[in-house]
């Protein structure tokens, strides 16, 4: 999909670049709705932005083919609304990020007829120029290198608390925020936009009790706003992985950060976990989610967040596995650990 002279336009406009030199397609957007580019610029004060440009097909039938099947009218309806929270997001939100969770800079966001454009700042050009696929792949190999694992591991245990760290500084910065223009329940796969995969989950206990997981999640006395999908792959870091920036907002809105947390976590840890070793993450984001509320809500009770907050972890990922359950049986993410997990959340409605 070649840029339009409109759209090299608009780019050259808002960058205040002389011309574009080199246009590079990163990628496909999810169902064919788009695609997202590294455009180079010459002549602007910085030398590359990032395009979104997003085709909104008019319905379910133009889009590419889901990978899993479920092309339906209310899945087109839920991507197409996910397009415009996140084109808000960048207009009226996004800045109020302190660099504590850094987002890219938003040059332009509007839409304009069947297609949004989004630029942006390329986060390479700020120091995050590195992305991750699962911080363990490497130390899961049968690799006899004893040393080179132990370094493998503690380059996973780092990349895994940047992201927490990331996430509790954005929750902590945007406690008790009103949702407006955004999903008034944020994250992609929450029951109410899901009744299809509800539908077709056979886990009985599971599907019997997701009204009442929904309703923990949404009635917790303390909301803030979630990214809503906040997996691996949506972050880049810098060198030493020590700080990260996050990226694609669909999904962002209100909601309980455990959320988040659960997500985070089924991209990056390997299923075998200790339940210690799960509290120890959560740690990591609690402490960091303290730091933000006192800084930027220092009239609300830390103790009092943490305490309404840890026993949702279990709520949350029993949600998040009634999703993936329904969605797709057989996923790496449905395991031993997510089971007990889950279990624990179904003996809490139980209690």
């Amino acid at each position: 999909m070649p840029l339009t002279v409109a759209l090299q336009q608009q780019i050259i406009h808002s960058t205040q670049a002389k011309q574009i030199t080199h246009v590079h397609v990163i990628q496909s957007l999810w169902s064919g709705y788009g695609q997202l580019l590294r455009v180079e610029l010459a002549g602007a004060p910085y030398p590359s932005v990032i395009v979104k440009h997003i085709q909104l097909p008019s319905s379910p039938q133009q889009a590419a083919p889901h990978p899993k099947g479920w092309n339906s009218v209310l899945s087109h309806q839920r991507k197409l609304q996910s397009y415009l929270v996140e084109m808000h997001w960048y207009q009226h939100i996004s800045a109020q990020c302190p660099v504590e969770c850094y987002v890219p800079k938003t040059y332009f966001a509007q839409q304009q007829g069947q297609h949004i454009v989004l630029i942006m700042e390329d986060l390479t050009q700020a120091g995050f120029n590195q992305v991750h696929g699962h911080p363990y792949s490497n130390a899961l190999s049968q690799s006899s290198n004893n040393a080179h694992n132990n370094i493998h591991n503690n380059t996973a245990e780092q990349i895994i608390h940047t992201c927490l760290q990331w996430l509790g500084q954005f929750h902590g910065t945007f406690m008790q925020t009103q949702v407006k223009g955004l999903w008034p329940q944020g994250s992609y796969w929450h029951l109410a936009t899901r009744p299809d995969e509800w539908a077709a989950l056979t886990d009985l206990p599971l599907k019997h009790a997701a009204q009442q997981l929904d309703q923990q999640l949404q009635q917790c006395r303390y909301q803030t706003l979630i990214h809503g999908d906040a997996k691996l792959a949506n972050f880049c870091f810098n060198d030493n992985n020590s700080k990260a920036a996050a990226v694609d907002f669909q999904y962002v809105g209100g909601g309980c950060g455990m959320q988040d947390v659960i997500l985070c976590l089924s991209s990056c840890i390997r299923f075998d976990e200790s339940e210690q070793q799960l509290d120890a993450y959560l740690q990591v984001y609690f402490s960091a989610l303290s730091q933000a509320i006192a800084r930027h809500h220092p009239q609300l009770s830390t103790d009092e967040v943490i305490d309404s907050w840890q026993p949702l972890f279990v709520t949350a990922w029993a949600d998040f596995q009634r999703f993936i359950k329904g969605w797709s049986p057989s996923h790496v993410k449905i395991n031993p650990l997510t089971e007990r997990l889950t279990a624990k959340a179904l003996q809490q409605l139980a209690d």
